[in-house]
């Protein structure tokens, strides 16, 4: 049996630990200067330039500080033009071209303000600051003033985000002092705030009781924003579209979902406004059916995409909207003309993606010509356009091991039938060789997102080291995944953890009776949605020989009562916690860990407040009654899921141990 360091506390002596820490030192090529990976692309009104968060790390240590850059969209040259400290991110051109304005915490960490930057002479300037964090902005459609989304600081981030507590001032008090919650305190507030680039001033958008989630400009004198009438992040998935009057604070509903919102955007003059309309697992995670609503008359339209989750939304002019967004496997980019009634598709890939959460371009005129950031799974990211219906890479920042990428022989799309005759997609990720390979099923999380070509690089070191020893990989889009409509990613709503299982099977059993998957060895592993899985598959299914669940669900009653999204638990299982009968029972793990054989390595943030340590706790110590092998890996300083060095280096030694040992 091979020498497990799972479960030792100081894995940084061991092989695996160092074979991760090279893996990743590859990769970003900490202390070199070097871009090692881009985000948040903004092309220049003129189409010429691109400006984008780029990557520097200078010690392979915490988050990679991010750094804006600009490149040439002809020539691809590229000057780096801030240089922090701490990080500088999301660059947006002014309308005129002129000026660049990001957000940056160099004067605090994690207290993020609004400066300006000239592009021709690098020259920064900060503007007043704010009370609170911004966390992002838009300029308005003269350039003449600046939309600030602020939240309060010690407000809750998102759980795509890490679901911790952003940083909190807090008074010079005795230790013994304790903590009070009300979940209305003034910090949990988000709200907007307006900056006018000549006075160099800001003001408050004083709206009440009006918590704002997401805001864009709609017109001059107005803003369009989701809100809810308190701050707690439960009350997400029920808010509704406003339009705010900037000088007077007042509100006027636009729409009310059927589900949830997000990626609202109004044309330049206010007339009409798109916002996405989707069931949800998270906030800031919205995949579904694009809405238009003419603001005047509050008449409401759902779009015809041609089976596209819209994920991204840009007005071009007050006619044209560019999308972008996610068909079954397929990245999509396309525009609809309101005037015409028509939405046509401008590029489709199933090998090229987007980094981040879902897809998202930037356009530069209203043909739906864009600038995105691509990627696949061993296609590192580069800065590329669409034009003309075109792909075209401008520049990679492929700093890679090509060792470790060319573990990954093969990619193939698969699809298979659920029992009751629904179709299922994934992906494969195959090793060298041929024959029957030990198989890890890696749950994605949500439920509603979805497995797409994304880079291994960036933090899939785990897959690639198992790759590397001959690993296959299966990821796959089961019920309840993004790409195929509202009502495929409604199917698992109030039946969480059940014709899912059976997707995941299924799909394992095709890949055995293909002679890819080797019965006796297979695994599982997923985080938070993925997380649940795997604590559920084996509770409910004995043929894992290991499983790694990490930052899951496995009670439900304490993860309503304990976690800062019970709407979510609600909705999910369609039940109350007070039915004793009920899905909240029959579907918690925990509850069904007498039926576990699968030894588990249970992995939590400490300070994860989406799915809090302790249901990773409780798994644990259930497993332990009943006399299964469990490993239970708290991180002091991560919340929801592994997020920053060195931590990352020792979560993938870990989870690759685990699997060596068992598999």
């Amino acid at each position: 049996m091979a020498t497990d360091a799972s479960s030792v506390r100081d894995l940084r002596n061991t092989d695996l630990y160092r074979e991760a820490e090279a893996l990743y030192t590859n990769f970003l090529r900490p202390g070199t200067g070097q871009i090692s990976d881009i985000a948040e692309v903004n092309a220049s009104p003129d189409g010429k330039y691109a400006a984008y968060v780029g990557m520097l790390m200078d010690t392979l240590e915490g988050k990679p500080p991010g750094r804006i850059c600009r490149s040439d969209l002809l020539s691809g040259a590229t000057r780096v033009l801030t240089f922090g400290p701490n990080t500088d991110r999301l660059p947006r051109h002014s309308p005129d071209g002129l000026q660049i304005a990001f957000l940056s915490d160099r004067a605090g960490k994690g207290d993020f303000q609004l400066y300006l930057l000239d592009p021709a002479s690098g020259a920064v300037r900060a503007t007043p600051p704010v009370d609170g964090w911004v966390e992002y902005f838009h300029w308005s459609a003269d350039g003449v003033r600046i939309l600030l989304a602020v939240a309060g600081h010690g407000a809750d981030i998102s759980g795509g985000q890490g679901a911790v507590t952003s940083n909190q001032v807090t008074q010079n008090l005795p230790s013994w002092i304790p903590q009070v919650e009300t979940a209305d305190e003034d910090f949990r507030w988000r709200g907007a705030w307006i900056y006018d680039v000549e006075a160099n001033t800001v003001q408050k958008i004083d709206a009440t009781n009006a918590n704002i989630w997401e805001a864009v400009w709609c017109g001059n004198g107005h803003i369009a924003a989701v809100v809810s009438p308190r701050p707690a992040e439960n009350l997400w998935y029920n808010a509704t579209l406003q339009l705010i009057d900037i000088r007077s604070g007042q509100c006027r509903e636009l729409y009310k979902p059927r589900d949830q919102l997000g990626w609202p955007a109004s044309s330049p003059s206010g007339t009409h406004a798109v916002v996405v309309d989707a069931v949800c697992s998270d906030r800031g995670v919205v995949a579904g059916e694009l809405v238009l609503i003419e603001t005047a008359s509050l008449e409401t339209q759902r779009i015809d995409t041609g089976g596209v989750d819209v994920t991204y939304t840009e007005w071009r002019s007050d006619r044209v909207v560019l999308l972008a967004g996610h068909r079954g496997l397929e990245t999509v980019v396309g525009i609809y003309d309101i005037g015409k009634r028509a939405y046509v598709e401008r590029w489709a890939s199933r090998e090229v993606s987007t980094n981040g959460r879902y897809a998202s371009v930037s356009g530069f005129n209203d043909r739906g010509d864009c600038v995105l950031e691509g990627e696949g799974f061993t296609r590192a990211p580069e800065l590329a356009i669409v034009q003309d219906g075109e792909y075209q890479r401008i520049k990679s920042f492929d700093l890679g091991d090509a060792e470790y990428i060319r573990a990954v022989a093969r990619v193939d799309a698969v699809t298979w039938l659920a029992p009751d005759g629904l179709e299922i997609e994934g992906w494969l990720l195959l090793p060298e060789g041929d024959g029957r390979h030990p198989l890890v099923l890696n749950v994605h999380g949500g439920p509603v997102l979805l497995s797409r070509p994304t880079w291994l690089g960036r933090n899939g070191a785990p897959l690639l080291m198992l790759l590397k020893r001959g690993c296959a990989i299966f990821m796959p889009n089961p019920r309840g995944s993004s790409g195929r409509g509202s009502d495929f990613a409604r199917r698992v709503f109030g039946d969480i953890g059940g014709l899912e299982t059976t997707d995941h099977l299924c799909g394992i059993d095709h890949l055995v009776a293909q002679g890819v998957a080797d019965p006796e060895r297979l695994g599982v592993m997923g985080g938070s949605h993925g997380g649940f899985m795997t604590s559920w598959l084996v509770s409910q299914d004995t043929r894992f020989a290991a499983a790694v669940s990490v930052a899951p669900i496995t009670n439900w009653v304490s993860e309503h009562l304990t976690s800062n999204i019970a709407q979510y638990c609600a909705m999910a299982l369609g039940d109350t916690y007070t039915h004793p009968t009920g899905k909240y029972f029959e579907r918690s793990p925990v509850f069904h860990a007498h039926e576990v054989e699968t030894p588990t390595l249970n992995i939590c943030g400490a300070r994860d407040r989406c799915t809090p340590p302790t249901e990773a706790v409780q798994f644990h110590n259930a497993l332990l009654e009943n006399g299964v092998e469990s490993v239970l890996v708290t991180y002091s300083e991560e919340g929801h899921g592994v997020r920053s060095f060195p931590a990352m280096v020792d979560y993938a030694a870990r989870i690759v141990s685990w699997f060596i040992k068992h598999l």
